[in-house]
This record gives structure tokens, C-alpha cells and sequence, in this order.
């Protein structure tokens, strides 16, 4: 079993392996190119991202600077959208529903390294999936830790490490990251009200 068939299927990799770093290096190049892309140009953008990502939708936005470890692994829905300086580590699959919006210097990470010394080392790592479910918002400065789940239509108050799974349609915050309350359709009236829609 090669290195990356080890890291794709959740079992203790290194990532110094040649075939992972010489595709690390290729997603860095492309993470750069995109990132030096002039901002109007949503055509070449959109097209990069393309190439880089397993899966996207029809309607995306992805912000610059974006980075990413390897882009094969992330998979996107329609309407995404993920502002400034958002890094994804996708060592392991990335799955990102419909219409989730990512605040700036949001961190998704799938990979971590071991607690003892002697094995971190030996660069020795592991790599667990992250998804995301349909109409999620995560809030700006996030961290998303591997393994974790996040049901459809919740909210992650900004700041917060997520570190186990969060359920749907709630809102959750803090660190560690807590459910706060229920999303209800009380909270649509208030807006309705507040924004006289």
C-alpha cells in the first residue's frame, strides 16, 4: 500500500513520501497562480479552481487567497461561497454541500499529527474526512478539526473550534464548540421584522 492509499484511507501515513509532496508541490503552484489571478478575471479563476478540486458546482466563489494541500480531495456544492484567506488541509476528503458560506480565515483541517514525540518524529500523520451539510454558515476565524460532521442548515458563531461532530439546524460557537440553541422559524420572523423585507 502506497503512502497516499494510506492517507486516503484513514491508516498513519507520511507525508514526506515523494509521489504526496511532488502533488502538494503541484497544488501549491496552483494555489499561488490562482491567487495571483487579477480579481476580475472570474472566468480564469473559476476555471483553475476547476481543475483543482474534485467535485464544484455550477455557481461558486472562492476569494483570494485561497490555499489547500492537495485540492483533489475537496468537494464543493452549488452556491459556495468561502471569503479571504480560508485554508483547507485535504489530506482526507473535503465534502462541502449546497449553499455553505465560509467567513474569512476559515481552517478546515483533516490531518494531524501524533501526541507522542517519537512518532511525530518519524513523520508519522493520519488524516480523517471533514463534511459539511447543505445551507451551513461558518463564521470568520473558525478551525474545523478532522473527523468532525456538520449537519444542514446550522451555524458556527466566528471564532470557534469545532472539534466534534455539530448537529443540524443549530447554532453552535465557542471553544471547544457547543450547540447555543435551535434554529426555529422564529429566527426568519425576526429578520423579517428587524429588516423589513
Amino acid at each position: 500500500m502506497t503512502e497516499k492509499e494510506k492517507m486516503l484511507c484513514g491508516k498513519p501515513y507520511n507525508a514526506s513520501d515523494k509521489e504526496l509532496r511532488q502533488q502538494h508541490l503541484h497544488a501549491q503552484q496552483l494555489c499561488q497562480r490562482y491567487n495571483l489571478i487579477d480579481p476580475k478575471n472570474l472566468r480564469q479563476r473559476k476555471a483553475l479552481i476547476r481543475g483543482l478540486f474534485k467535485e464544484v458546482g455550477v455557481h461558486f466563489c472562492v476569494e483570494q487567497p485561497f490555499h489547500c494541500d492537495y485540492g483533489f480531495n475537496i468537494s464543493i456544492g452549488e452556491n459556495f461561497f468561502s471569503n479571504y484567506n480560508v485554508v483547507i488541509l485535504d489530506c482526507a476528503e473535503v465534502n462541502i454541500g449546497d449553499n455553505v458560506l465560509l467567513g474569512p480565515n476559515v481552517s478546515i483541517f483533516t490531518s494531524g499529527h501524533p501526541v507522542h514525540p517519537s512518532l511525530r518524529n518519524q513523520g508519522v500523520m493520519y488524516a480523517f474526512p471533514v463534511r459539511i451539510g447543505n445551507n451551513v454558515w461558518i463564521g470568520g476565524n473558525t478551525v474545523i478539526n478532522p473527523g468532525v460532521s456538520i449537519g444542514d442548515n446550522t451555524v458556527i458563531g466566528a471564532g470557534a473550534v469545532v472539534t466534534k461532530d455539530i448537529p443540524a439546524n443549530v447554532v453552535a460557537a465557542g471553544n471547544p464548540c457547543k450547540i447555543l440553541r435551535t434554529i426555529t422559524d422564529q429566527d426568519a420572523q425576526y429578520y423579517f421584522r428587524k429588516m423589513k423585507f
